[in-house]
């Protein structure tokens, strides 16, 4: 009797990344949890909720949630902003080229970032105090420009580098100019690689209180810094709490961007020219 061989599947290298993740992710947001939902005697409560969406008696919820919430939407909007008006033209001029330039995208953009990102930060700021500015809310948005721009220009360099050309050709066959071929064909075209991009920048940002600790000042900390300090002075159940609001406004806007990702991608291709 023939013995069976044995077939090996490649699905067993996903293990290891498997165990990473539940021991790196899913524990973790299991302890913010159970942090987040107990009280100060160990039972199930919502205290910390609602301490920071109503406040303590002293201090009210615009010190604990609104105020470092609009100050991030603030720095994350800016900075997003400024990063898509830079990126999107060079992604564009790049991508136009009749040859690919990896390689000048890897050293101009990529390769910067194989540097510790805290040394860049601290560089810039030199840089920044020795040009004599002091705008601690410029210096965080310059700093987060300077930290994310890849993130930003690499989607949107990818989409135009792979998008179908045949459809400009098309447009200005059909006598469009290039402004007109530019607004109905091009950018609904890279429209995925700016939501990406966006996503992208906004998630770290939420989060990216090392940026704004070193560049910025006390009126320019943005929700991630609330939730360090927590932590560091053993408020758990507050910080957990924090945390709990930010997963949940970092998942709405994945979810978001994966939504309006799947609509540019159902849209008409390009329009009336």
């Amino acid at each position: 009797m023939k013995r069976k061989a044995k077939v090996f599947r490649p699905t067993v290298f996903a293990f290891p990344y498997l165990a990473v993740t539940l021991v790196f992710v899913i524990v973790p947001l299991l302890l913010i949890l159970v942090y987040a939902f107990r009280g100060q005697d160990g039972n199930f409560s919502l205290e910390n909720f609602r301490l920071i969406f109503c406040g303590d008696g002293v201090n009210d919820a615009k010190d604990f949630l609104v105020r470092p919430l609009l100050k991030t939407l603030g720095i994350a909007a800016v900075s997003t902003a400024i990063c898509l008006l830079i990126a999107y033209p060079v992604a564009y001029v790049l991508s136009s080229q009749p040859f690919r330039k990896m390689t000048v995208i890897a050293l101009l953009f990529v390769v910067p970032m194989w540097i510790n990102f805290m040394l860049r930060i601290f560089a810039l700021k030199s840089i920044l105090d020795t040009l004599g500015m002091e705008n601690g809310y410029w210096m965080a948005v310059i700093g987060m420009v300077y930290d994310f721009f890849p993130y930003m220009l690499l989607p949107i360099y990818t989409v135009l580098a792979n998008m179908d050309k045949s459809y400009v050709e098309a447009s200005r066959d059909l006598g469009a100019n290039p402004v007109r071929t530019f607004c109905k064909v091009t950018l609904p075209l890279s429209l995925p690689g700016i939501i990406s991009g966006i996503s992208m920048m906004f998630m770290p940002i939420f989060s990216s209180y090392a940026i704004t600790g070193t560049m910025g000042d006390n009126h320019t900390s943005v929700i991630g810094s609330e939730i360090y300090s927590a932590f560091h002075y053993y408020e758990y159940g507050h910080g957990a709490a924090l945390s709990f609001v930010l997963l949940i406004i970092v998942l709405f806007v994945v979810w978001l961007g994966n939504f309006l990702t799947r609509r540019s991608q159902k849209a008409p291709k390009g329009g009336k020219a």
